[in-house]
């Protein structure tokens, strides 16, 4: 099985990116945390993501706030599907520049971009790229979806 990257571009995103990890955990699913920075770090960063498929990545997560280049960047240098995390901050936005940020790729360049601190969906959406080509992974996935209806169902009928 082809396993996930998580890359932040701080530590202080550990808390958010930890629902990540335990979310691909969940699934049996590989991951490796690692923190690059696109400014700081950015030779780092770059040969991460050029050697990424070689190392065999099938996806990466990457979070980052305020100007949240981080997932752009790693993009740039690999045609596996990067997924980014725009991450809350303490600034006057609470996001939304980072979810601008994430979200406005020049074309020909993707992320795919979930909701600010939206970890866990970044999880399910790696999974769900992994299970493309994996039928016990997408049967996982399909029994996840199952057992989450059901307690929807169930908690409409205590309202009954």
């Amino acid at each position: 099985m082809k396993k996930v990257a998580i890359i932040m571009g701080s530590d202080s995103d550990l808390p958010v990116v930890r629902k990540a990890a335990d979310t691909l955990q969940s699934f049996g699913v590989p991951y490796e945390m690692h923190v690059y920075s696109a400014h700081r770090t950015p030779e780092q960063a770059r040969q991460f993501a050029c050697d990424a498929r070689a190392n065999g990545y099938g996806a990466i997560i990457a979070a980052a706030g305020m100007a949240a280049h981080l997932a752009g960047a790693l993009a740039a240098n690999t045609t596996l599907p990067v997924i980014g995390i725009p991450m809350k901050s303490t600034t006057f936005t609470n996001g939304i520049d980072a979810l601008l940020s994430t979200v406005q790729m020049p074309s020909g360049i993707p992320v795919a971009t979930v909701a600010v601190d939206g970890a866990v969906n970044a999880a399910l959406l790696s999974v769900q790229i992994l299970a493309v080509s994996d039928p016990e992974l997408a049967e996982k996935l399909d029994a996840k979806r199952k057992a989450d209806a059901e307690k929807v169902l169930a908690k409409d009928a205590a309202l009954q």
